[in-house]
């Protein structure tokens, strides 16, 4: 095995995100961490894919504070809602909130949490899907949910694991990439780098 792929655990991996909710994740895992939020352009480009777009901008994250941390195992990841032919990042403001859970009632949609690891200048990113169906939603619920301010920092306006719950119908695929980071893919990642975690 080369010296660059040997098995490592000297130190906690670099979170890049300020998201407590992958903090919580990570900590359920019993995944070591320090946390080093990025900042970076998040502008879809024309034309760019959704899954293209959050698997770059995992990506971006990773390296933007894997150069500030040469030496460390850098994660990072990146949530959009996919519906119909949009692409729902996190809501501007209020109003936005309302736009996209509007949006998102009485129809299924498509959650996509890209993650990537960075380890010595190589990186390695995946993509995963989870297929979320909410019920309609009044209007006078979708105000009083965007009241409590928690859909105004959340991926498509909601929070699954928060007042969104009252929301879902189904869901299909894993829980943890509507929160917000699939540790399952996290430790394939850290393996693949060879790191244990």
């Amino acid at each position: 095995m080369p010296e660059s792929k040997c098995i490592i655990r000297s130190l906690p991996i670099v979170l890049a995100s300020a998201s407590p909710r992958r903090r919580d994740l990570l900590r359920a895992a019993g995944i070591q961490f320090e946390v080093d939020a990025p900042i970076v352009d998040e502008t879809r480009r024309p034309s760019e894919a959704a899954e293209a777009y959050v698997e770059r901008m995992a990506r971006e994250k990773a390296a933007a504070v894997a150069a500030r941390h040469p030496a460390r195992v850098v994660l990072a990841a990146d949530t959009i809602v996919v519906v119909g032919e949009r692409v729902l990042g996190k809501p501007i403001d209020a109003v936005d909130a309302v736009a996209m859970l509007r949006a998102l009632s009485g129809r299924s949609h498509v959650v996509m949490t890209a993650v990537a690891v960075v380890r010595s200048g190589v990186a390695r990113a995946a993509v995963d899907h989870t297929t979320v169906r909410m019920r309609r939603i009044e209007d006078g619920e979708i105000a009083a949910y965007v009241a409590t301010g928690e859909p105004l920092d959340k991926a498509g306006a909601y929070a699954i694991q928060g007042g969104a719950q009252a929301f879902v119908e189904n869901i299909d695929g894993a829980l943890d990439t509507v929160i917000g980071l699939p540790v399952g893919q996290v430790r394939a990642l850290l393996h693949e780098m060879g790191v244990k975690a």
